[in-house]
């Protein structure tokens, strides 16, 4: 199952993030794909209004992994697998678990472990100022998380 969705401005793509985690209720995991500069880690500053996280979200690149804590009671475990050429099984606890959400860009490097219950979230440039996000899953969880985008 997918949904797809074109935003035109960073606004946009983050006001998408805020409806992604309204409908979170915890242990959601995003695997976020896309070209550098096509709003990966603007989705996740959506997702971090969301779930009402006050202090100002960055790509995590050269740490990896950021951990934000919301007024909702759910964390926000944001990392960056970008330069990560090898391992990462020391990231596998985060995955899951049912008091946060995690948003994984450049998830494709961690193939091997990531969950099967997961939504993953492509985002194109399709034009300067044009993106196509499509949110898919392949499993009833997601089914039923997609099902409650408004």
């Amino acid at each position: 199952m997918q949904k797809q969705f074109t935003t035109t401005s960073p606004a946009q793509t983050r006001a998408l993030g805020k409806r992604l985690a309204a409908a979170c209720r915890g242990g959601e995991v995003f695997l976020l794909s896309g070209d550098l500069g096509a709003g990966k880690t603007c989705l996740t500053q959506g997702l971090a209004a969301g779930l009402a996280i006050a202090e100002p979200v960055t790509s995590p690149t050269f740490v990896t992994h950021q951990e934000y804590r919301g007024a909702r009671g759910l964390a926000l475990e944001h990392f960056d697998f970008y330069r990560l050429r090898a391992g990462g099984d020391e990231f596998a606890d985060f995955f899951n678990r049912p008091d946060c959400v995690c948003a994984l860009e450049w998830a494709q490097m961690l193939a091997p472990i990531l969950p099967p219950e997961h939504l993953s979230i492509t985002l194109e440039i399709v034009a300067p100022r044009r993106r196509r996000i499509v949110i898919e899953t392949r499993t009833p969880s997601g089914e039923e998380f997609l099902a409650r985008i408004e």
